[in-house]
């Protein structure tokens, strides 16, 4: 069985349990997926399919990836990933096969999702580490500012890891054990409960817990 999915995050709702609690729920567009190439134990030195998620429009790849997906026998797809793949007689897959929703995830099944965070850009210590800042009055001249960062003569230098303004998001993160709340095979929806990196339209990766 295939162990995850590519999707899209599409946002977050609410769903009302069958005790009427409100539960906070992720939407992600899941899938359809189709297997670009099988990666096996002898020939590769481990079990692994390459999926590659199905969208409405059409993409352009250069002449590498053309050669890739022409041998394949499937159209370009923007992203691709791999996924552990252990196969049965009931499991077995082939290159160019469709690998939808329904097939690798079902209610209350947890997952683990990995995907980038939203993109800050370049921010300062108050709102990248939480620094409290200076006094505000007094012409202090010191609001926002990390304050002394070095010594005065040993080592002489900026210590190594130590938090200062800089890039903020956009890192690869990962939320792990989230619960399946519903499954829309009619729609390619996957429902899991609580919130997941990035914002609307951002790829993700979904990875089934054994």
């Amino acid at each position: 069985m295939v162990e995850g999915l590519i999707g899209k995050k599409l946002g977050m709702t609410q769903l009302f349990d069958d005790k009427g609690f409100v539960v906070p729920v992720t939407v992600i567009q899941v899938g359809p997926c189709v297997v670009i190439q099988k990666k096996t134990l002898v020939e590769d030195g481990y079990a692994a399919v390459q999926l590659g998620l199905i969208e409405d429009r059409k993409l352009k790849a250069n002449r590498p990836m053309q050669g890739h997906f022409k041998g394949s026998g499937v159209a370009a797809c923007k992203r691709l990933r791999e996924f552990a793949f252990s196969e049965s007689e009931e499991t077995k897959v082939s290159v160019g096969d469709k690998v939808l929703v329904q097939d690798v995830f079902s209610i209350n099944d947890r997952v683990n999702i990995a995907g980038k965070t939203i993109g800050r850009g370049f921010q300062g210590v108050m709102k990248r580490h939480g620094f409290s800042g200076g006094r505000a009055t007094h012409g202090s001249m010191f609001h926002r500012k990390p304050g002394s960062i070095g010594q005065s003569a040993s080592p002489s230098r900026v210590l190594k890891g130590m938090r200062g303004p800089g890039h903020m998001g956009n890192r690869l993160r990962r939320v792990k054990n989230l619960r399946v709340v519903k499954v829309d095979s009619e729609r390619n929806l996957l429902l899991v409960k609580g919130s997941i990196p990035g914002s609307r339209g951002n790829y993700v990766n979904i990875y089934r817990m054994n």
